[in-house]
């Protein structure tokens, strides 16, 4: 039998496509792209793309890799299902990702999926309720195989009509790892660097970040990057101000620019970067941003002088004094 199985990249979907690999299932492997994948934080795109690629060499099967990026940018803006604790609608992200798993599988001619989920190790999406619904929603009911809880879930078709040995799949579930490291160990599998996979909408500081650019302007993946890095500072309903926070995030910064922002960097001092985002036109929101920047800089007791620059033609200095830090409280988004 054929079929589709969800790889991101980390510890469960590797074993997953390993135990199916040895029952002589042949395996399709996708990968969806999400701009809020913690699996690879190093990577500019946020993707776990590289770690997909990865497992599936190792396993000797194909790779599809989809990007649902902007696809994904609607369902948070207003999620069918909700959020979780924070900003994660995971209920609809995997409906989105079971979705593309159902469009993949008939077009490679595949049976049915498979996906590395425990039951009860995440407490929205991975409930016996919950997979029933998504799997509802994405039109797989029964068609999706779960090798590593198997055992402590109604048998899949794919099980019921002896496609593959339900006897050999496991009964794992909960929060704990211990018997996927256990069981990794035993198939020689050393190197996975998401073992729990991750999503950056569960976290609650970026969480906040994304609340108050969704409050002021439509999402883009553009800003998105921008919320990952540096110390971020609402200046206005309109001016939006991030700060490096070390040598690396000034430089991604200064690659993140826009034609219309305002780049501001410190003269003859060590200090952050920082992009200054929105209808930053008048001299007060410059020097604001001007004095938030002087506030890092290491002589941050003294006047420094900050170049703001737009472009080669539009640029200005501002020597002033740096905020105290109650000043950069009102300032601060988090």
């Amino acid at each position: 039998m054929k079929a589709i199985v969800l790889v991101s990249g980390g510890l469960d979907s590797t074993l997953a496509a390993r135990l199916m690999k040895d029952l002589a299932v042949e395996l399709v492997a996708l990968n969806t792209i999400s701009p809020f994948c913690l699996c690879n934080h190093k990577k500019d795109d946020g993707s776990c793309t590289h770690e997909a690629a990865r497992v599936s060499q190792g396993l000797g099967i194909r790779l599809i890799s989809v990007n649902t990026s902007f696809e994904f940018l609607e369902i948070v803006k207003k999620p069918k299902f909700g959020y979780g604790s924070h900003m994660n609608p995971c209920l609809d992200c995997r409906i989105l990702l079971f979705k593309k798993a159902k469009e993949a599988m008939l077009k490679e001619g595949a049976s049915f999926v498979i996906t590395g989920e425990v039951l009860g190790q995440r407490p929205m999406s991975q409930r016996k309720e919950a997979m029933r619904l998504i799997e509802k929603e994405a039109g797989l009911e029964g068609l999706v195989v779960r090798p590593l809880c198997a055992k402590v879930l109604e048998p899949a078709i794919p099980e019921k009509m002896g496609w593959i040995d339900r006897e050999k799949l496991l009964a794992i579930s909960g929060r704990g790892r211990r018997e996927q490291m256990d069981l990794a160990l035993e198939m020689g599998i050393n190197d996975y660097p998401c073992p729990s996979g991750g999503c950056l909408l569960t976290d609650p500081e970026f969480s906040r970040r994304l609340k108050d650019l969704m409050r002021y302007s439509e999402l883009n993946l553009s800003d998105i990057q921008l919320l990952k890095i540096g110390r971020h500072f609402r200046l206005s309903p309109e001016v939006k101000l991030v700060l490096g926070r070390n040598e690396s995030e000034n430089n991604r910064l200064e690659a993140l620019k826009q034609e219309n922002d305002f780049f501001l960097q410190p003269k003859d001092l060590a200090g952050p970067s920082g992009i200054l985002r929105g209808q930053a036109e008048g001299s007060s929101v410059l020097e604001s941003a001007s004095r938030i920047v002087a506030r890092y800089c290491d002589a941050a007791t003294g006047p420094a002088e900050i170049l703001c620059q737009r472009s080669v033609l539009q640029e200005y200095k501002f020597i002033v004094s740096p905020y105290k830090e109650e000043e950069i409280e009102a300032y601060r988004i988090n």
